[in-house]
C-alpha cells in the first residue's frame, strides 16, 4: 500500500520558519518524482517544489524561491521542505505527492498537479501577520 505521511505543519508568525517532513512507503522511492504542493482556501492546488527522479534537480515556484528548500533522503524514503521567511500568503494545506513519471520523460514540474499519482493527507501551515 502506497503511503505518504506529512508532518511538521503548524502556526508560525510572519518571518518564521517551519520544516515539513514526508514519509513515503509502498513504492520505489528512487523511481518517482517527489514534490510538495499547497492549497489555500478558495484557491487551486499549486506546485511548490519538486525533485526530478532522473537527476535529482529541484524546482521551485517563483513565489518561494530563495525561501524554501526541498531535500530528500532516499535511504529513509523521506522528503523535506524547509520553509523560511514565511509570510501570510504561504498559509495553506501542504501536501506531499509522488509520481512515477511517464514514458515521455516529463520532468517533475511538467507533470500536471492533477496527474500526480500518490498524495498524502496534508498538513496545515498557518502564518500569522
Amino acid at each position: 500500500e502506497v503511503q505518504l505521511v506529512e508532518s511538521g505543519g503548524g502556526l508560525v508568525q510572519a518571518g518564521g520558519s517551519l520544516r515539513l517532513s514526508c514519509a513515503a512507503s509502498g513504492f520505489t522511492f528512487d523511481d518517482h518524482h517527489i514534490g510538495w504542493f499547497r492549497q489555500a482556501p478558495g484557491k487551486e492546488r499549486e506546485g511548490v517544489s519538486c525533485i526530478n527522479k532522473s537527476d535529482g534537480i529541484a524546482y521551485y515556484v517563483d513565489s518561494v524561491k530563495g525561501r524554501f528548500t526541498i531535500s530528500s533522503d532516499n535511504a529513509k524514503k523521506m522528503v523535506y521542505l524547509e520553509m523560511n521567511s514565511l509570510n501570510p500568503e504561504d498559509t495553506a494545506v501542504y501536501y506531499c505527492a509522488a509520481d512515477p513519471g511517464s514514458g515521455l520523460g516529463l520532468g517533475c514540474y511538467e507533470v500536471l498537479v492533477k496527474d500526480y499519482a500518490y498524495w498524502g493527507q496534508g498538513t496545515q501551515v498557518t502564518v500569522s501577520s
